[in-house]
């Protein structure tokens, strides 16, 4: 089961079929990986036309296990697969497409075997076609229509489309505007861990839209953003310390989380704005209770550095 479980992880990583990826196909890839034989006899079978065996070669190729990686070598099992209607075959080769791996990029026919994947009801190219749909890429941008892709992959669970269909809902977008129906779909991803979702939920309690006002909510759903390394979530659970807001005032802790915040924000403008509240922070704050909060920061990312090799 670990060698079933890595190699799927490195399916994941890499991208291909990312949810897609069946437990049947998964141990048939994983036998062919490790063992010689099982691969000349997945190779016999994928010659001779069995779509799962195409569908597992091409993830071989992908992750370049068991074989020498090779993208045009699995954009093409991939292919023979999804033509003989293979769903994961189909997500995998849209997914070539849209990123030009293995063929050259394109994003019309990205949404094509998306969407022959999406119509036999799989819920990674729902979602990569209602994001197609938003973007205008390879389709005509429509709202309505990536609205819709949108719920029927959030309707199977997808946390990704749940997220998306919360801020569609939220903004008005394909959908008519419903702040309680954002906090709905918000919510629903955010229990699988969504970390945007839990942030964008904590939003939600902390305005008081769809949902009663409430800044213990809001704190704590910032917080399980943080602890995932959001650093929008970081920066306004740091504000809530530094203002009492729904939880006990602490300097130490709110100078800690935007310390974290500022160290961990993807924008420039992002670091500079949350830099300059640290060290307003800090002018109210004695020598040892900044150095007790860039201590807990420390603490704090080395912890979430070791988590995120395991």
């Amino acid at each position: 089961m670990r060698k079933v479980a890595g190699v799927l992880a490195l399916v994941l990583a890499t991208g291909v079929a990312a949810g897609g990826v069946r437990a049947d196909v998964t141990q048939t890839t994983t036998q062919a990986a490790t063992q010689p034989d099982k691969l000349a006899e997945l190779r016999a079978r994928a010659e001779a036309g069995d779509a799962m065996a195409q569908l597992s070669l091409g993830l071989l190729y992908a992750i370049g296990q068991g074989v020498a990686r090779d993208d045009e070598q699995a954009a093409l099992w991939y292919r023979k697969a999804a033509e003989q209607g293979r769903a994961t075959a189909q997500l995998n080769l849209g997914w070539c497409y849209a990123l030009g791996q293995g063929v050259p990029q394109d994003y019309a026919q990205a949404a094509s075997w998306y969407r022959k994947a999406a119509e036999q009801g799989e819920p990674t190219a729902q979602l990569k076609l209602g994001v197609l749909y938003a973007s205008g890429d390879g389709v005509p941008q429509d709202d309505a229509q990536a609205a819709a892709w949108y719920r029927k992959a959030a309707e199977q669970g997808e946390p990704t489309a749940q997220l998306k269909l919360g801020m569609a809902f939220a903004n008005g977008r394909g959908v008519e505007q419903d702040a309680a129906q954002a906090v709905s779909w918000y919510r629903k991803a955010a229990v699988q861990g969504k970390a945007t979702a839990q942030f964008m939920l904590g939003v939600m309690y902390e305005r008081g839209r769809g949902v009663a006002q409430d800044d213990a909510a809001a704190a704590a759903w910032y917080r399980k953003a943080a602890d995932q390394g959001d650093a929008t979530a970081q920066f306004d659970l740091g504000a809530m310390y530094a203002n009492g807001q729904g939880v006990l005032r602490d300097d130490v802790e709110a100078h800690k989380w935007v310390n974290l915040a500022a160290s961990r924000a993807l924008s420039a403008d992002d670091r500079a704005q949350f830099a300059r509240t640290r060290d307003d922070l800090a002018t109210r704050m004695t020598p040892a209770e900044v150095t007790q909060a860039q201590r807990r920061a420390r603490e704090w990312a080395d912890a979430f550095e070791r988590a995120s090799k395991k």
